[in-house]
């Protein structure tokens, strides 16, 4: 849990960051070159720890992993991000933890139980319903593509959590991104802007922080925790995601956060307690 709540700490800046990043640059410069970044930073730590190449059947799970944390996640948020504030859009991925619960099922069949499931859609209700109460009682265009991108990363999650417990957490989101290098090596000079100078530091730094600690980073604690703990409960700690970014939100980016926001946060926090304490069979 620890691991897990670790890998959600980190992950809380990705939409801050990617925020201040695509005010200045193009999402598809960002989408790809935090990957591009996060994959030479790869074959570095690969070609130093002398790591095995994948084997067999591992070649097609870091594929579909692929899919979906290097190329679905970054490209619908980063999208997404144009849009509508950080701070919405983390509320709607906090309908992450629900969907990392049913891949979880789906992928590794892991069996929670029904107070388990009772207790993640009830975290879901809430986050939906504060999601709701900050948009004016509708949803915005982008969440379609938030949406796309919950679907994408929990598939993701929940297969590497899975190839984690024989390949190792580090190990394969290094080969995930590796793999993906001559795609975003393309994609990246296709859409590489212009001037950079203009660019300001802000924006430097969200590209720095979504390429290093977002795509790659991350991974090696959320991976492990998931491997260790378990898919669906560990993943319930991304419930406590939105509430981190609204502080980073808060410092980076000057939005403001009032009580109303801090009252779902603790609700949020005590569901992921109580979600804890019920059984999920792996």
């Amino acid at each position: 849990m620890l691991l897990g709540l670790l890998g959600v700490a980190i992950f809380s800046l990705t939409l801050p960051a990617t925020r201040a990043a695509v005010a200045f640059f193009d999402p598809f410069f960002v989408a790809s070159g935090r990957a591009l970044v996060a994959g030479l930073l790869a074959v570095l730590v690969l070609a130093v720890s002398r790591t095995r190449l994948p084997r067999g059947r591992e070649w097609g799970q870091l594929s579909l992993i692929a899919l979906g944390v290097v190329f679905g996640f970054p490209f619908f948020t980063t999208w997404a991000m144009q849009h509508v504030a950080s701070a919405h859009g983390a509320v709607v991925l906090g309908l992450l933890p629900l969907a990392t619960a049913l891949a979880a099922a789906l992928v590794a069949h892991e069996r929670p139980s029904a107070g388990f499931w009772a207790v993640a859609a009830l975290g879901s209700a809430v986050v939906i319903g504060f999601a709701l109460r900050q948009g004016g009682g509708s949803l915005h265009g982008a969440d379609l593509a938030l949406i796309a991108a919950i679907i994408a990363a929990a598939l993701g999650y929940a297969l590497g959590a899975k190839l984690s417990a024989s390949m190792g957490g580090w190990q394969t989101i290094s080969w995930a991104i590796v793999i993906c290098l001559p795609v975003n090596l393309a994609v990246s000079l296709a859409h590489w802007p212009p001037d950079l100078r203009p660019a300001p530091a802000s924006a430097w730094l969200g590209f720095a922080y979504v390429s290093l600690f977002s795509m790659y980073l991350g991974f090696f604690p959320w991976y492990k925790g998931l491997a260790l703990g378990g898919i669906a409960r560990v993943g319930q700690t991304q419930l406590l995601q939105p509430f981190f970014t609204f502080i980073g939100a808060a410092f980076l980016l000057g939005e403001k956060i009032d009580a109303t926001t801090l009252v779902f946060a603790f609700v949020v926090v005590g569901l992921v307690a109580l979600g804890r304490m019920m059984p999920v069979k792996r």
